[in-house]
């Protein structure tokens, strides 16, 4: 029989015969590794300890102590496990697919009736016995026809469909758990009893498509979350807890900052009050960029489809374009109106435009208006651009993920040879930038290739390079996120991280050797001849929709006093002290802050209380001894002490306080 050699991570090496699996290696290394082994890790791949290994390899056993391979695996078995209960529970259930998801799982079913919120507790009740029962796993390999004769004799269709979408060469798994039976390519724990019991928990029920198509059947999805032990599964619980409460639509609606509505689907309704966070954040964000040498510009919102097309939007990214077409044989009186829907439809009337879902393009317009000098390399052009984008219903998400978005885009027109100067420049931009508003640190993801792009191989090569080389230059070790990059180039992302734990990606720095050649861009070089300028695509908030959501959430509405949207209420205890309280107001605004008067015939504890679910930040108190002595009784939001001050201290504190941090 042949042998084969496997090297352990210690780098010895011992030899087995060919077809040897992971289980037998762990026990000749010892019972105890085979007793605790979960899974393997051959020449890089995730293995399931029953798969035989036919050749020279370096192997690695995998136990519960081994993150990565360990959750995913629990929560893969934690899958099929919910499948069978429900199947247990409700025989005449179908099952369909089951993968794992971030933090966990889910399953779509195909059954008559719906499931409830109470069905979980049975379901979960029902794998934890399966659990309990430590039933063996086991799996083979079967040929196709076998395989479609078996779902098609046990009357499970979704499963002969998904074997029919396997492509012919890929090996066709079936898996065992007890007596129970899926389709899976693995790899899956050895037994039910390695899926801790009390580290998982059913989350919700939703709709979803087969397959994600509208036109198919509609199935019932559950979702489950789980982790390796019981205190991980508790902090998870944790942070969902935290996180709805600050979830940003609940507290628009506190906070009066939005609305969003059925007419103008995945798109705003500003607010006064949201407005005003929206204009502050957009007035820092101009102050930084001038004193960073940026020239502001602004750019049509509707624009041909031709320069779509030269620019390679239209066919890498036109799926996601709202499309206008208009009648330009339309006369200013009107003529021709009442035949709109014939002649809209003829090419030789119509004018196919879109709006625009990024300012790139247009940028590369200005640039191209006369000639530039290498002198005037790098130029730094900003826009608070306006984009549409068509997100999927389905995508949609509060003010984080909309089809109406502005971003405050940039694009630096710079040499090849000043691409590390200008990324290092960025970087110590965007890092001041998000200083300021509260975040110290971030990571940083280099995004290369995507299968959909534009430009030879040549130029991806040139252009990931380039853009590696800037980012270690400036003593950034980025981490990996492979095929992520844009259309037209790779692409660093700066991931923030919020109070509670969770990553936003938020700015991106983008080096674009294509556009510039597709939209025939040049400057005179130093030798007196045309060149291509190197276009780096920046963004330190990206959407500011989105960046304002994330403010909100990681804040829990109580915002940075400079970027609350009613920073002071000044309220009445008594009505003797209502003009009182408009002088404090008039002193106030006088001062650069916004205030407010609450006059109104309540107590003042339901003012403090009103105002406090508002999360405005200061409530100043007046009654008769305030009006007496001219002080104020200052509370601050989420503290239940108060202090008696005079007034033209509050003033000058508050003042203080409502300067922006890049003006102190």
């Amino acid at each position: 029989m042949a042998q084969i050699s496997l090297t352990f991570p210690d780098g010895n090496a011992r030899e087995y015969a060919a077809g040897v699996t992971a289980a037998d290696v762990a026990a000749d290394i010892s019972s105890s590794l085979r007793k605790k082994a979960i899974s393997a890790t051959v020449d890089g791949q995730h293995w399931d300890l029953q798969w035989p290994i036919e050749a020279d390899a370096t192997i690695a056993i995998n136990t519960m102590k081994d993150a990565e391979p360990a959750l995913e695996l629990v929560r893969h078995d934690l899958a099929h496990i919910m499948a069978r209960a429900v199947q247990e529970i409700w025989p005449d259930t179908q099952v369909t697919i089951g993968p794992v998801i971030k933090d966990g799982w889910y399953y779509d079913f195909d059954r008559a009736e719906p499931f409830t919120p109470d069905d979980l507790g049975l379901i979960e009740k029902k794998m934890k016995e399966i659990i309990n029962k430590r039933d063996e796993v086991r799996t083979e390999i079967w040929d196709r026809a076998k395989a479609i004769q078996y779902y098609q004799d046990r009357g499970e269709p979704y499963k002969v469909e998904l074997i029919e979408s396997i492509p012919g060469d890929e090996p066709l798994r079936m898996y065992w758990h007890g007596d129970w039976q899926d389709l899976c390519r693995g790899p899956h724990l050895q037994h039910t009893g390695q899926v801790p019991a009390d580290g998982f928990k059913l989350m919700s029920i939703a709709g979803a498509y087969w397959r994600g198509d509208s036109n198919r059947a509609m199935l019932q999805r559950i979702y489950g979350c789980a982790f390796t032990n019981k205190e991980d599964l508790r902090k998870h619980m944790n942070m969902l807890e935290e996180a709805a409460k600050r979830d940003h639509r609940k507290l628009g609606r506190e906070m009066d900052l939005f609305h969003m509505q059925e007419e103008a689907p995945g798109q705003i309704f500003w607010h006064p009050n949201g407005w005003t966070i929206f204009t502050e954040l957009q007035d820092f964000v101009r102050r930084k960029q001038r004193s960073g040498g940026y020239v502001e510009v602004n750019t049509p919102q509707v624009v041909d489809r031709k320069l779509w097309e030269k620019s390679g939007h239209w066919e890498k990214f036109q799926e996601s374009m709202f499309i206008v077409e208009v009648d330009e044989s339309r006369t200013e009186d009107g003529e021709n109106a009442q035949n709109f829907d014939e002649r809209v439809n003829d090419p030789r009337h119509t004018r196919v435009n879109a709006l625009k879902p990024m300012n790139c393009p247009c940028h590369v317009q200005i640039f191209n208006q006369g000639l530039t000098s290498y002198r005037d390399l790098p130029l730094r052009m900003a826009e608070f651009g306006s984009c549409a984008r068509y997100e999927p219903s389905g995508a949609l998400h509060g003010i984080m993920r909309v089809r109406g978005f502005t971003q405050d885009d940039g694009h630096i027109f710079c040499r090849e040879d000043q691409i590390e100067s200008e990324t290092a420049v960025f970087i110590d931009f965007l890092a001041s930038m998000y200083r300021d508003l509260g975040f110290k640190e971030f990571k940083v993801k280099f995004s290369d290739r995507p299968a959909k792009r534009a430009g030879s191989d040549e130029t991806w090569d040139k252009a990931e390079a380039a853009l590696l080389a800037a980012t270690r230059a400036a003593g950034i070790e980025p981490e990996l996120n492979p095929g992520e990059g844009a259309f037209y180039g790779p692409k660093l992302e700066f991931v923030l991280t919020d109070a509670i734990g969770r990553d936003w990606q938020c700015g991106t720095h983008q080096v674009d050797f294509v556009l510039p050649e597709r939209l025939d861009a040049t400057y005179i070089g130093e030798d007196g001849g045309k060149h291509r300028p190197v276009m780096l695509h920046r963004a330190t908030l990206g959407s500011f929709e989105r960046f304002i959501g994330i403010m909100i959430e990681e804040h829990a509405g109580k915002l940075p006093f400079w970027l609350a949207p009613r920073q002071v209420v000044v309220a009445t205890i008594v009505s003797d002290a209502d003009d009182y309280a408009r002088e404090v107001v008039a002193a106030l605004r006088a001062a650069g802050v916004r205030a407010e008067t609450d006059l109104r015939n309540e107590k003042i504890n339901y003012k403090v209380r009103e105002h406090s679910v508002g999360k405005v930040p200061v409530i100043l108190a007046l009654g008769a001894r305030e009006v007496t002595e001219k002080t104020v009784t200052l509370r601050r939001l989420g503290e239940n002490r108060t202090s008696v001050t005079a007034l033209d201290e509050v003033v000058t504190l508050l003042r203080q306080e409502a300067t922006p941090p890049d003006l102190l």
